[in-house]
């Protein structure tokens, strides 16, 4: 971090803002960048202080995050953590369904085990995919989240403090990581980078991508199934011609 560093006063490390500002406007131009290409970013931050403004501004622009507790494999480990979103999917399923047929004692069981999973979970439960950028606030608590991502390739911008480890990170923005105020003013950033990209995002045409999902159907069926479909159309036009 030496050299982000201006000076020190007092046994107090004083951050360079004139890199600050440079460093955070190639950062934004890289959200901006991704939004307006129909990326999706992850926000990182399991720290008290910014486990609120990450979530709220990741919902604000429908992003995704993690503000609970980093599990280990949540990117790399892609398979086994799909399945436990798929396990609280079911449990609020089952939970808000009538006529249920659980007990009390069951159905106290499975709220809790809901409510573990959502804190932990609820903020990828969306996710299909490995997100095309991370965000990180306090790269020493979110040293998995960075190991993770790195081993993907995926790039990533962080909040870097005087203590702050820079290795790995590809767009660093050096800076305080434990002020409310600075955080909601990182936070502010990149929603207004984000929802101004969204404005310039290519419209995912959805009559498009189901007619070739139809496309694709026909395409995975075996001989059998093109066969048995030819024969009804026929045994369908033989008995329209006897009606008639």
């Amino acid at each position: 971090m030496k050299k982000y560093i201006f000076g020190k006063r007092d046994s107090i490390h004083i951050i360079d803002l004139t890199q600050t500002l440079e460093l955070t406007k190639v950062a934004l131009e890289k959200v901006h960048s991704t939004i307006a290409n129909n990326g999706k970013i992850l926000f990182v931050s399991t720290k008290k202080q910014a486990s609120e403004a990450i979530a709220e501004v990741a919902k604000e622009t429908d992003q995704f995050f993690v503000n609970y507790r980093w599990l280990g494999g949540m990117l790399t480990n892609w398979g086994t953590i799909s399945n436990s979103i798929k396990k609280l999917k079911k449990l609020e399923i089952d939970l808000v369904a009538e006529n249920r047929g659980f007990t009390k004692k069951e159905l106290l069981k499975m709220s809790v085990k809901k409510d573990k999973l959502q804190r932990s979970l609820g903020g990828i439960a969306e996710m299909k995919k490995i997100p095309d950028l991370v965000f990180i606030i306090d790269t020493n608590y979110e040293s998995l989240a960075i190991q993770e991502s790195v081993k993907l390739g995926i790039p990533i911008i962080a909040i870097l403090d005087s203590n702050s480890n820079p290795d790995g990170i590809d767009y660093p923005i050096p800076g305080n990581d434990d002020a409310r105020r600075s955080i909601d003013l990182y936070c502010n950033l990149l929603k207004e980078t984000i929802l101004a990209a969204k404005k310039l995002a290519p419209v995912v045409d959805q009559k498009k991508s189901s007619e070739k999902k139809v496309s694709n159907d026909k395409k995975n069926k075996t001989t059998a199934e093109i066969d048995r479909e030819k024969l009804d159309e026929k045994f369908s036009k033989n008995k329209m011609e006897k009606l008639n």
